[in-house]
C-alpha cells in the first residue's frame, strides 16, 4: 500500500518456511470457575461451563487452581446449577481457589479477493492510488484509536487468605507427649502477680549483675573485632584470587594458542596429502 506516514516506519525481517492455506490460527482462552463443594480430592466446580454438553466435550481435560494443584475434569452434574461437574485434584483445594481450563478457539480469518485492474492503463501504477489502511485514516482525520476495555491489563488485587487456627481436641490432646501439646496461653485481663511485683537487688546482686554486664560488653567488643578481622582477611583473600586466576588465564591462553596451531599444522598436513592422492 502506498502513502507515507510521518514519524512511523515499521522495519521487520523473516523468513516464510511454509506456505499452506489450511493451517488453523486459534487464540488462547481461559475458562474460570469455581468450588461449589469440596471433599478430599473431589470438587464440584461451577461457573465454568454453560450446560452439561460442553462439560461432555470437555471430559478428561487438564485444569489447574491458582495455587498449582492439577486436576481434570470428569462428569457433569445433574443437579445445581447448569454446567456444573465434578474434577479430581492432586491436593485437597480451599473455596477461594479459582479453577481455570486453558483452551484454544479457532479463528476464522476473512477471505477478501480485490483484483486491481487500473494498473494496466497507459499511465500505469503511476495514476492508480491504493486503498488506505484504517491506521492511516485514523491519523489523517485525527480519529481516537478504538479501546477495548476488557483489553486492558488493570492491577490484580488478591485478598490474603486467612487460615482458621489448628483445633486439637482435648480427648486427643492428653494422649500427646507434653513436647507435642500447645503451649499457648490465654490472654490474661489482668496482670499477674510475676509481671506487677517490683524486684529490689541487695549489695551482692547488684555487685553480681555489674559483673555480668562487664562480662558481656568485653564479649561483644571482641566478636565485634573478629569479624572486622575476618571481613579484611576475605577482601584479601578475593583479590589473591583473582591475581591466581589471571594467571591461570594467560597460561590457559596460551596452551589453547598451542593447540590450534598444531591442530592446524595436521589439518593442513591432511588436505596436502589428499591433493597429492596419498
Amino acid at each position: 500500500l502506498s502513502g507515507n506516514i510521518p514519524d512511523f516506519r515499521i522495519a521487520a525481517t523473516g523468513v516464510a518456511l511454509e506456505l499452506d492455506a489450511s493451517f488453523d490460527i486459534v487464540k488462547k482462552l481461559k475458562l474460570v470457575g469455581t468450588p461449589s463443594k469440596i471433599y478430599r480430592n473431589t470438587a464440584f466446580i461451577s461457573g465454568m461451563f454453560n450446560s452439561d454438553l460442553e462439560v461432555s466435550r470437555f471430559e478428561g481435560a487438564s485444569i489447574k487452581t491458582v495455587s498449582g494443584i492439577r486436576g481434570q475434569v470428569k462428569k457433569a452434574l445433574r443437579e445445581g446449577q447448569p454446567g456444573s461437574f465434578r474434577a479430581t485434584f492432586e491436593d485437597k483445594i480451599l473455596m477461594s481457589d479459582i479453577v481455570f481450563c486453558r483452551t484454544w478457539m479457532p479463528i476464522g480469518v476473512k477471505k477478501y479477493y480485490n483484483p486491481v485492474t487500473s494498473l494496466l492503463s497507459q499511465n500505469g501504477a503511476e495514476g492508480w492510488r491504493a486503498m488506505k489502511p484504517k491506521a492511516q485514516l485514523q491519523i489523517e482525520t485525527a480519529t481516537p484509536i478504538e479501546v477495548n476495555t476488557d483489553s486492558i491489563y488493570k492491577p490484580i488485587d488478591r485478598p490474603e487468605k486467612k487460615f482458621n487456627k489448628l483445633h486439637v481436641p482435648k480427648s486427643l490432646e492428653a494422649a500427646m507427649p507434653f513436647a507435642n501439646k500447645q503451649k499457648d496461653e490465654t490472654k490474661r485481663k489482668k496482670k499477674s502477680y510475676v509481671s506487677k511485683r517490683a524486684v529490689v537487688m541487695d549489695k551482692d546482686e547488684k555487685k553480681k549483675y555489674t559483673f555480668l554486664q562487664a562480662l558481656s560488653t568485653i564479649r561483644n567488643e571482641k566478636v565485634t573485632k573478629k569479624r572486622a578481622k575476618n571481613a579484611e582477611k576475605r577482601i584479601e583473600k578475593a583479590k589473591q584470587d583473582v591475581k591466581k586466576e589471571e594467571k591461570l588465564e594467560a597460561i590457559r591462553k596460551v596452551q589453547q594458542k598451542r593447540k590450534y596451531r598444531t591442530e592446524g599444522k595436521l589439518a593442513t598436513a591432511r588436505e596436502a596429502k589428499r591433493l597429492r592422492g596419498e
